[in-house]
């Protein structure tokens, strides 16, 4: 127990909409949501905006959370603001060398430098399904920016997207991941069909050209009403009838039922019942067998007659109709060897 020290953790971001990533702040820092501190992470050192503050959490042994160098100062903000204009000027001249190199589809998005300006990170996209070299790109950023090393990071449409900003496709004027989403989650085409949504792609896809992340938002909650809610086409018992649903409405936890002389009525849930698919008509029952015999009565007897009996009762009865009306099979005639009288005469 005497490895266990306390550590003063606080959430930092990057950008405006981005992870947040956890530090450790020294004892005796004050920090409170909003300050700007100077930290180390895997793309050299970084300006970040504390975000949250954990709190002092226990860990046994090392603490496995990197530490907050210092809070920012003013020297930082102006080296900041200067990296800022190196990064206009590189983006211009790396879209420039994109186009005479004639790399068809690359488009850079972002150039990123560390405080120090000893790392920089170009981030650009590329959809087609082709590899692509651009390792000539690379030689040209490096002799461009001498003594800082250089990093190229594909990112998706999505991405994309974030980065820029813009009005959304369902006419917000900013979009979802410029505004809070932090993380993109894995959108599929069931879920536009789960909540009923139209399948034309102007419909279900956003500026970014990809299923719109606002499918996942209610997704769960369409799923499970669902559960709970008949299917189409089920027959089900109204308060005014028996009838046959034709839609489901998830939201309100109710249905459409098409009834027979009524029409097309809505119901809650709870006012219908399922009729489990059995048939309101009532079906046949089938013939009892007690010690294999089958309870058949002719006419004018009570007595049940064993089926074995039945069966040869009517052949029998068959062959003597067909021996009175001459339709029996014909007998079958020996033809008689010849008289051996003459052999025996002497």
């Amino acid at each position: 127990m005497d490895n266990q020290t306390q550590h003063s953790v606080v959430s930092v971001r990057f950008s405006k909409v981005g992870k947040l990533y956890h530090f450790e702040a020294a004892a005796g820092m004050d920090l409170i949501v909003g300050d700007q501190v100077v930290v180390e992470t895997a793309r050299g050192w970084q300006l970040g905006e504390v975000a949250h503050i954990v709190g002092d959490l226990t860990n046994v042994g090392d603490g496995s959370w990197k530490r907050i160098d210092r809070k920012a100062t003013s020297e930082d903000f102006a080296q900041r603001k200067s990296n800022e204009e190196k990064e206009n000027e590189l983006l211009e001249f790396i879209r420039n060398v994109i186009k005479a190199q004639h790399l068809d589809g690359v488009k850079a998005v972002l150039v990123e430098y560390s405080l120090d300006a000893t790392k920089i990170s170009v981030l650009y996209s590329y959809e087609s399904d082709n590899k692509i070299d651009l390792k000539n790109l690379k030689q040209e950023i490096t002799r461009k920016v001498q003594h800082s090393q250089v990093e190229l990071r594909q990112i998706g449409p999505r991405d994309v997207a974030k980065i820029f900003g813009g009005m959304g496709a369902c006419g917000l004027p900013t979009r979802c991941c410029s505004k809070f989403l932090t993380d993109f989650s894995s959108i599929s085409i069931r879920m536009a069909k789960e909540q009923g949504i139209s399948l034309t792609p102007t419909e279900i896809t956003g500026m970014c050209g990809r299923l719109r992340c606002c499918l996942i938002y209610e997704y769960e909650m369409y799923a499970e009403n669902r559960k709970q809610l008949p299917k189409r086409n089920k027959r089900v018992m109204t308060p005014v009838g028996e009838g046959k649903v034709i839609d489901v409405l998830p939201l309100k936890m109710a249905v459409i039922v098409e009834l027979p002389e009524l029409g097309r009525k809505e119901f809650f849930n709870s006012d219908i019942q399922l009729m489990d698919g059995l048939s309101q008509q009532p079906v046949p029952s089938k013939p009892k067998l007690i010690d294999d015999t089958i309870e058949i009565k002719e006419k004018g007897s009570d007595l049940p007659v064993n089926s074995q009996n039945t069966n040869q009762t009517e052949r029998e009865s068959k062959s003597f109709r067909n021996q009175q009306s001459g339709k029996g099979k014909r007998p079958k005639w020996r033809k008689r060897r010849p008289s051996n009288q003459n052999n025996n005469e002497k």
